[in-house]
């Protein structure tokens, strides 16, 4: 009974492997999953482009620059310190105020240089009256020495009497003078006009001689001062313009070269060259700005910067040839600006050429490509 079951078993796997055999030799297996894999690598590749999608290697003007950046600083800004020491009795101007040329931001505790004023007045009165006594006396001698009832020598001791007398009155009216400019000094007052970009000090505390108390900017003129290398200063004049960007906007501003410093940095033998920036609502002290300073115009054939793609090992363009997407390699180019955009100079390509637009993407080499139909116009309101 064993041997027959094992024989059943056994006549039944060479069944099953001789059908099978005879189905892949017929094509019956695997014939559908052959025609599917067909149909997908056999149907060409096709995409469609709109207007927006095609760029065209144009012969135009281009503005090249070097890139420039920092951080902007005022170029009118003043510390306002403690002139002598205190208690601070006023400060009223906060972060953000308006200050104007002569106007009194804080005072400082008067009562001590207010006191030493009237005392130095009143030692420079007795030293005024020690002067008038000298004088009276130095004029009696004077006669009784022309009368012959006293000696030279009598004459001469009040000539001394009177000039040290003299000596001491001015130097009283010093004293004065300095304790008058102390007790002025309590009083602080805004050396330009402008906004209080920072508060150091609070009413009640004290302050020590060249204590900062605000600091005042003044935003009418804001200044730029960027790094150049050698070579790159070579080409910058006086006068040109720059286009940069405020950091976290899209607002454009204009800025103009007004100096450029005579000496490299040491060590680095960078030069620093300063624009100015005219104010405006968006600028403020400390704010990063970066762009493009205009140096040169030259002619070339150009095409947007971002379609130059860098994603192989070469740079290339997605150029339209019969029809098709052929990637076609550069030779990276001088960068600039026409009308607005950024472009670049190819010597590879023709006047002309279509290229993919930088929005069409990555395409695959040899992909086919059609145009969209351009929707017509339709007249609203027109008769029949």
């Amino acid at each position: 009974m064993l041997i027959s079951k094992k024989l059943v078993f056994g006549i039944a796997f060479v069944v099953l492997a001789g059908l099978l055999t005879l189905g892949f030799q017929k094509g019956w297996i695997g014939k559908r999953a052959t025609q599917s894999s067909s149909l997908k690598t056999n149907g060409p590749v096709s995409i469609e482009l709109s207007d927006g999608d095609i760029a065209i290697a144009q012969k135009m003007t281009m503005t090249q620059g070097l890139p420039v950046s920092g951080t902007l600083k005022a170029v009118r800004s003043a510390m306002v310190k403690a002139r002598v020491a205190g208690e601070l009795v006023l400060l009223e101007v906060r972060e953000g105020d308006a200050v104007k040329m002569g106007q009194i931001v804080a005072r400082v505790d008067n009562t001590e240089y207010l006191a030493r004023q009237s005392q130095n007045k009143q030692q420079a009165e007795a030293a005024r009256a020690q002067v008038e006594v000298a004088q009276r006396q130095f004029d009696n001698n004077n006669a009784l020495v022309n009368q012959g009832f006293i000696s030279k020598t009598a004459l001469d001791t009040s000539i001394s009497n009177l000039n040290g007398a003299k000596a001491s009155y001015q130097a009283a009216l010093s004293t004065l003078d300095v304790a008058t400019k102390a007790l002025d000094d309590s009083v602080l007052k805004a050396p330009l006009n402008g906004f209080v970009s920072q508060r150091f000090a609070q009413p009640g505390e004290r302050v020590a001689p060249e204590a900062r108390i605000i600091e005042i900017v003044d935003l009418s003129q804001l200044e730029l001062e960027a790094t150049l290398t050698s070579a790159q200063a070579m080409n910058v004049k006086l006068g040109q313009i720059a286009k940069l960007n405020v950091e976290g906007t899209h607002e454009e501003v204009s800025a103009k070269v007004l100096r450029i410093n005579p000496s490299t940095q040491t060590g680095s033998r960078s030069v620093l060259i300063y624009l100015g920036l005219q104010s405006h609502p968006m600028l403020r002290q400390g704010v990063f700005v970066q762009g493009s300073l205009g140096t040169q115009k030259v002619q070339a054939i150009v095409v947007p910067l971002e379609s130059v793609r860098s994603d192989k090992p070469m740079p290339y363009v997605q150029a339209i040839r019969d029809d098709k997407v052929m990637h076609i390699q550069v030779e990276l180019g001088a960068k600039g600006e026409a009308n607005g955009q950024a472009v670049m100079a190819l010597k590879e390509i023709e006047e002309g050429a279509l290229l993919l637009a930088p929005s069409a993407g990555a395409v695959r080499d040899g992909t086919l490509v059609t145009r969209a139909p351009k929707t017509p116009k339709t007249t609203t309101g027109a008769k029949p």
